[in-house]
């Protein structure tokens, strides 16, 4: 009975929670300097150090432990006509109560901070085609030497010679360079692993996702290799406190260009490309073959082998997870959901305006 009444608390507070975070999202300054630059930074480092040294995913084990318990608990109330389903419902409820306080308490509350771009004092704004061009032609202008570096052939496709494990030790070498220029977007004690569900996620189309409640960088290790450097910024973003897919997006190209190492700056601007072409060819679909005729055939032939690794993962329930996806991403502060990914181009035309500037 003293179980049940706590449990029955626990459930009862899960609604006011809910309303507290609808207030909470409507301060977006209090966000940012009491929890994103206050308390979190320590939440964030305190879960890395006591699980990155770990090399394995303990979110992903976790989180099949826990898949399994609740088959079997749905597996038995079936088996019992649903005898006593009351309680277990109380106690279903209270287990979600807590998931989604230290889902908010341990990170979720960055996804209502302020805007990346005011943090690094970018004027985010709508753009015109010619901007979109511009940023997009100095991105394939790098894009082409990296690729020229590595390869000496602009016809030969490029190919990582790395592991994964590898990439993840290198990764923060780009965010320590990077923090000299942005002092916040530091990067200590990493928790990089690759994840153990990646055949799911290359089911779902995903390349990576953060653990929310341990603080893990989970990757797909199964994507592309050219891909992977990029990716694994872009999970670290996330770890530093940069919630949303547009900032981490952002945060993860400009770790991935900082860093000495040139495979993993030839991943930065391949990701920018993408973005910056796929915007081009919405506005003008001609103009956007012109542009893509000046990239080198070797960076083509990756972009070819990349479509054709993901196109043998495409099944028919994929777009139903990515609908479950997007409504995630809407309820929590983007309103664009999947598309928010895409928002990357404002602040990369942003970014290459004021450095040419």
């Amino acid at each position: 009975m003293h179980h049940q009444k706590k449990y029955f608390l626990a459930a009862l507070l899960l609604p006011f929670q809910v309303i507290l975070m609808q207030l909470l999202s409507q301060r977006p300054q209090w966000i940012e300097h009491y929890y994103s630059n206050g308390i979190y930074p320590y939440i964030s480092r305190f879960f890395r150090f006591i699980f990155g040294w770990i090399p394995f995913s303990i979110g992903d084990v976790l989180g099949l432990f826990l898949l399994f318990i609740f088959f079997k608990s749905l597996y038995k109330l079936i088996k019992n006509r649903f005898k006593g389903s009351l309680p277990k419902l109380v106690k279903f409820t209270a287990f979600l109560s807590a998931i989604y306080f230290c889902f908010y308490a341990f990170w979720g509350l960055n996804y209502f901070r302020e805007p990346l771009a005011k943090n690094l004092d970018l004027e985010q704004a709508s753009y015109t085609t010619e901007e979109l061009v511009s940023t997009t032609k100095l991105i394939i202008e790098e894009l082409n030497k990296i690729h020229l570096q590595i390869t000496k052939n602009d016809s030969i496709q490029l190919v990582i010679p790395y592991s994964s494990r590898e990439i993840y030790k290198l990764a923060p070498n780009g965010y320590k360079k990077l923090s000299k220029t942005f002092p916040q977007l530091d990067y200590q004690t990493a928790s990089i692993k690759s994840s153990i569900v990646s055949l799911f996620q290359s089911y779902n189309g995903t390349s990576g996702y953060l653990n929310p409640i341990i603080g893990e960088a989970q990757v797909n290790y199964m994507i592309p290799k050219t891909s992977l450097p990029s990716t694994t910024c872009h999970e670290m973003a996330h770890q530093i406190g940069w919630a949303a897919e547009n900032d981490a997006n952002f945060v993860g190209f400009l770790a991935s260009i900082a860093n000495d190492d040139l495979y993993f700056k030839y991943s930065g601007y391949r990701m920018a490309y993408n973005y910056c072409i796929g915007q081009v060819y919405r506005r003008d679909k001609e103009l956007g073959k012109e542009i893509a005729k000046t990239v080198n055939k070797g960076i083509y032939k990756d972009y070819k082998a990349s479509y054709l690794h993901w196109k043998q993962f495409k099944n028919p329930i994929e777009p139903y997870l990515k609908k479950g996806y997007n409504s995630y991403l809407k309820a929590n502060n983007q309103s664009n959901g999947i598309q928010s990914y895409s928002y990357v181009v404002d602040l990369l035309i942003a970014y290459f305006k004021k450095k040419n500037s």
